[in-house]
């Protein structure tokens, strides 16, 4: 009995020292010193990785508190709320602090060189600008819908700091001449061609020449025809100036000199030129000579591509007139017309060879007066010629 007593002490003594290995004070641990890397709390104030719930179970750790002041610009950067991209929240304890203070201008700048996105992020300080009310205009994208005018474009001296204006004067005037400043010039004889017409072979010819910029230009045009032993039948040349009224189309006046027929007469020009929709080149004049006669002319075509070397051009012209020109042989109203069908061939952009057909006639008082001197009033011609621009 004494033998089975002792065994019975000895086995409830073996199953209570685990419990009180478990049970051992952890305050020791706590107490000792913690180095900075291993320390929970000195990485996170709030609490979530410094101190995790089955340390603080233990005892190894007490969690801190939260921080009251919860600041949500991390969400919101300065230079995204500057940009308009978010709005960040107020912060609490600053919205405290600020209730009995003035509201706080918003961190908008007037200066153009400096936007405020720029600046948000450090990249330039705005120039100092005279106080605003908190609804201060806002600019650039950020404009409300409207048809308020549109503000003005920002200057761009950024280089200007750096270098000063004075000397960057005559490189930016040099960038801008380069970039639509320039001067130009164009030769283009759209006709230069050989005319059969009923076994008599005659010549036409059809050109203008500018030389300027893309507003203002000197322009020479030319037009005369003729036949081969027979002399020049008419042929005249204009000068004029010519301004752009539009992205397409030019305004020109000027003076048109005609060398035959004679009398030779001078004409004052009002006129226009340039390229309408669908890709129609057309040009349109009123002439009034030194006598006081007026007359008028429209003419266009168009160059339809077949490949990217052949090109058919159908070309019209009209001429008028609002009086009798006895000793011009020209009567009044329709005076004649033209209508032509070209195929080119370009053998080069700048030179190509063609062959068409063209049909002319003389109409009304002018028909009268051709037939009264035994003159053809119009017909049918074959053409063959060459196209050359430069």
């Amino acid at each position: 009995m004494k033998t089975l007593a002792f065994l019975s002490a000895a086995s409830v003594l073996a199953l209570a020292s685990p419990a009180a290995a478990q049970s051992m004070d952890h305050s020791q641990h706590q107490s000792a010193p913690v180095s900075a890397p291993d320390n929970p709390a000195a990485k996170n104030r709030a609490g979530a990785t410094a101190c995790s719930p089955e340390h603080a179970a233990m005892g190894h750790c007490k969690p801190a508190a939260p921080e009251v002041k919860v600041r949500k610009e991390a969400a919101c950067a300065p230079e995204h709320a500057a940009m308009g991209h978010c709005t960040p929240a107020p912060d609490t304890q600053e919205s405290e602090e600020h209730s009995s203070a003035e509201p706080a201008q918003p961190a908008t700048s007037s200066d153009p060189s400096c936007p405020p996105e720029h600046a948000a992020m450090g990249h330039c300080t705005p120039k100092a600008a005279a106080p605003t009310s908190p609804s201060m205009e806002q600019s650039g994208t950020a404009l409300p819908a409207g048809n308020a005018p549109a503000p003005a474009a920002p200057d761009a001296d950024y280089a200007d700091r750096v270098w000063g204006r004075d000397a960057m004067k005559p490189v930016r005037d040099a960038m801008m001449k380069e970039h639509g400043g320039m001067s130009y010039s164009q030769v283009m004889l759209n006709l230069a061609e050989v005319q059969i017409r009923d076994g008599k072979e005659g010549y036409h010819w059809d050109g203008e020449a500018w030389f300027g910029g893309d507003i203002n230009r000197l322009t020479v045009k030319s037009e005369g025809e003729g036949n081969f032993g027979g002399g020049l039948e008419g042929a005249e040349v204009q000068a004029l100036y010519s301004r752009a009224i539009g992205p397409y189309f030019n305004l020109q006046a000027g003076v048109r000199q005609d060398i035959r027929p004679e009398p030779t007469r001078t004409y004052a020009v009002i006129g226009f030129e340039g390229l309408a929709p669908y890709w129609f080149e057309i040009e349109g004049a009123a002439f009034v000579s030194d006598k006081g006669d007026l007359l008028g002319r429209i003419e266009g075509y168009y160059d339809q591509r077949i490949t990217q070397r052949l090109v058919a051009q159908p070309r019209a012209e009209v001429n008028l007139s609002a009086q009798d020109m006895r000793a011009e042989r020209i009567g009044a109203g329709l005076v004649n017309a033209e209508l032509g069908l070209r195929v080119r061939y370009e053998v080069v952009r700048e030179f190509a060879l063609y062959v068409g057909v063209a049909w002319e006639r003389k109409f009304g008082e002018t028909a009268r007066i051709a037939r009264a001197a035994g003159e053809d009033t119009g017909g049918f011609n074959l053409v063959a010629g060459v196209r050359v621009w430069f």
